[in-house]
């Protein structure tokens, strides 16, 4: 380290690979004082107007702001505030076209000016000597300072780094071609400048401080050294004039000697780099409490009558700009683009090497903007054809004799166009610092720089993309772990519920059973409940299809049940109607048969009954199947026949039941004469035993014409039967 200092003492520093030296152009605009501009009409704010992210809103429409006022806020690192450049109202949110090489839109705030340039309240910091570490930190990061020699890295973060590095190195060269803005800041502000590099200073007490700055400055080279001639630290560097010293790699190695490998940063090596411009934001924001509003910007071009460096508010529009320092035309009439989409001659953002054209003239300054350039068609033909002179490439390789970051360019053309990111990163696309000397010594007019820039772009969009994806992939494993756990949790869960409950379960009460034998046998009711529901309503279903082929069937046992019913009502009648006197015997015969007569009346009409029904009594049910057989058996198939024998069938039952009934019931009368006989001879008193006692004989005459009577009529009913049987068979032979 103290061989570098040695070296720059004496003068002697080290150079980079490749660089040209085109036509500087800046004594345009060098000589004039940076002029304060009028306020203008409408601010346009882009949300992002740096490396990172942008913050989120704090403002809506229709709100008044005053100067100063921060608009948007961000707990990310990497996103810094905007500010409101002047008071004013916002009168909307919403995209409009960025300063961007392929005319992006992106959310804007526009705000309209009131014209009072009202100041938010501030602090002033007489001595930041006092203030800690974190303190000015944070002042620098609340300020929204991002850095402004063309990168835009927020300057919190840079300067947030370990402290004691080897060599602060404070950017001055200002390399490109027309551009003064740098310059002319360093000539009138230089005071500013170095207290910026004292608070720097005090954040990284690096070894030592040293400003580059190129031989073409000469005014600023002065006021650097006045105002560092104190501070033995700070070392302020002449270098030759040669483009791109301003790159940051580049001023390194002419500086120190070191290489800044390929996918490495300044500070593994010790080295911290900062723009002056940077530098004079940070003393404003941390002394007078001034955010990032403002910035220098250089108009230049032989397109302006009046070119000069201007103090712009950021938002301030290019078309408010190109009016202020006298836009003309190819013809000299000067021209009002407010409402051009293309002017003419061509408006470039920047520098004519690094910089690209605008296509709308609504495009706001922001915090890296440094200059508007408009050459006449004399200065810069390419920039007025519409179509590429490109031809193809002849493999001179004067690109890549001229590229500064030692790279192959004519390769890096070759595999953009065939979109080969892979071969793109092998070969390093992204140390291209983007200076354009390789466009500008090709002899076949390739716009080298713009394949770069495209290229880049789309990496950088397929890279987010793989991040989102990458995310997305993460919170699927997360859910997915989340859910098992979730899933297993759950199971344990019941698993213990269970077995809680299976131990309540098991509990004995205290009549000695358990929960479970209690459920066990409800469970079994409900279960044979359930199975008699089913089995009923099998019935039922059953019993409604078969309703109409049963309906004869249920009435026939009906009604011979009501027939034998009444042939005991009957007999129960008569023999309740026995005498009980000493002629009951006399009339005994009579009475028998009058029952005779009646029961054979009974069956006579329990047959015809049974033959007007048609249907099956009970006991014509039991012997279907004889009937059946019989039906068999017919050589008549026709069906009225074999309804007929069917008939005939039960009727003979009917019969046969009603003449068994009948007899049962005269034998039960016959038994009730006997005990009411006998009941009355015990109740006799002694005389009147003794007057019956002759009359003994004419009892047992009674006795035998009873028993007389009852011989006939069984005879008599034999008979009936031999002829109902005789009939019937007759009938059936008929048949």
């Amino acid at each position: 380290m103290e061989s570098i200092i040695e070296r720059i003492n004496q003068g002697k520093l080290w150079h980079f690979h490749g660089g040209i030296h085109p036509p500087e152009q800046k004594a345009i605009t060098s000589g004039k004082p940076i002029k304060h501009l009028p306020l203008p009409k409408q601010l346009i704010l882009p949300l992002q107007q740096h490396i990172g992210r942008q913050g989120d809103l704090l403002v809506n429409v229709g709100d008044k702001v005053l100067k100063g006022q921060a608009l948007t806020q961000s707990y990310n690192p990497m996103a810094v505030p905007v500010h409101a450049p002047t008071s004013g109202t916002i009168s909307a949110i919403k995209k409009s076209v960025i300063a961007h090489p392929s005319g992006l839109s992106e959310l804007c705030l526009f705000i309209d000016v009131d014209g009072e340039d009202t100041w938010k309240a501030r602090e002033i910091c007489q001595d930041f000597t006092k203030l800690n570490r974190q303190q000015i930190i944070k002042k620098i990061a609340d300020a929204g300072i991002a850095g402004m020699g063309g990168a835009g890295f927020p300057t919190h973060i840079k300067v947030n780094t370990k402290p004691d590095i080897n060599f602060l190195i404070i950017n001055a060269a200002e390399c490109e071609p027309y551009i003064t803005a740098d310059d002319l800041l360093m000539c009138e502000q230089s005071e500013a400048i170095v207290d910026g590099i004292k608070i720097l200073d005090q954040l990284l007490n690096p070894a030592f401080i040293l400003i580059g700055i190129e031989d073409n400055k000469p005014q600023a080279i002065k006021a650097l050294q006045q105002a560092t001639k104190h501070i033995e630290k700070i070392k302020v560097c002449v270098l030759a004039t040669k483009y791109p010293t301003g790159g940051e790699k580049q001023l390194i190695k002419i500086l120190t000697g070191k290489e800044v490998h390929s996918a490495t940063l300044p500070i593994n090596s010790g080295i911290v780099m900062q723009n002056v411009a940077t530098c004079f934001a940070i003393s404003d924001a941390v002394i007078n409490d001034i955010p990032l509003i403002r910035r220098v910007v250089t108009l230049t071009g032989s397109a302006f009558s009046k070119p000069q460096n201007v103090w712009a508010l950021l938002g301030t529009q290019v078309s408010y700009l190109l009016d202020q320092a006298g836009f003309v035309s190819e013809v000299g009439e000067p021209t009002s683009s407010l409402n051009s989409a293309q002017p003419s001659p061509p408006v470039i953002m920047g520098g004519p090497l690094m910089g690209f054209s605008i296509l709308n003239e609504q495009v706001p300054i922001v915090k890296t903007s440094n200059c508007i350039l408009a050459p006449s068609k004399v200065e810069m033909p390419s920039a007025f054809d519409n179509n590429s002179n490109e031809v193809e490439c002849i493999r001179c390789g004067q690109c890549a004799d001229v590229c500064p970051s030692q790279l192959l360019p004519q390769e890096l053309q070759w595999s953009a166009k065939a979109k080969d990111h892979q071969q793109l990163m092998q070969l390093n696309l992204f140390d291209c610092i983007d200076c354009g000397a390789c466009a500008y010594v090709c002899p076949s007019q390739i716009p080298l720089v713009q394949y770069y820039r495209v290229a880049k772009a789309e990496i950088r969009q397929q890279q987010q993309l793989d991040i989102k994806a990458e995310k997305a992939k993460a919170r699927f494993e997360a859910r997915k772990l989340r859910l098992g756990q979730e899933k297993i949790a759950r199971q344990e869960k019941h698993e213990k519920a269970a077995a809680a409950r299976k131990a309540t379960m098991n509990k004995k009460s205290a009549d000695g059973g358990t929960a479970s034998s209690a459920v066990a046998a409800a469970l079994a009711r409900v279960k044979a409940k359930k199975a008699a529901e089913n089995k009923s309503t099998e019935l039922s279903a059953t019993s409604s299809e078969k309703s109409d082929n049963n309906e004869q069937v249920e009435n026939s046992p009906v009604k011979a049940a009501i027939a034998r019913a009444k042939a005991k009502r009957l007999a129960k009648e008569q023999s309740s109607e026995s005498p009980v006197t000493s002629n009951v015997v006399t009339s005994g015969h009579e009475q028998t048969e009058k029952s005779q007569v009646k029961a054979a009346i009974a069956r006579a009409k329990a047959k015809r009954l049974a033959k007007e029904q048609n249907t099956e009594s009970p006991v014509a049910i039991s012997n279907a199947q004889d009937v059946k057989e019989e039906t068999k058996t017919s050589p008549v198939t026709n069906e009225e026949t074999q309804n007929k024998v069917v008939n005939d069938k039960k009727a003979r039952i009917a019969a046969a039941v009603a003449k068994a009934k009948a007899k049962k019931a005269q034998e039960k009368q016959s038994s009730a004469v006997g005990k009411t006989l006998s009941k009355e001879t015990m109740q006799e008193t002694p005389s009147e035993k003794t007057t019956k006692t002759p009359t003994s004989a004419n009892d047992k005459k009674a006795r035998i014409a009873a028993a007389v009577a009852k011989a006939k009529a069984k005879a008599k009913l034999r008979i009936m039967d031999e002829a109902q049987q005789a009939s019937t068979t007759n009938s059936e032979k008929s048949t």
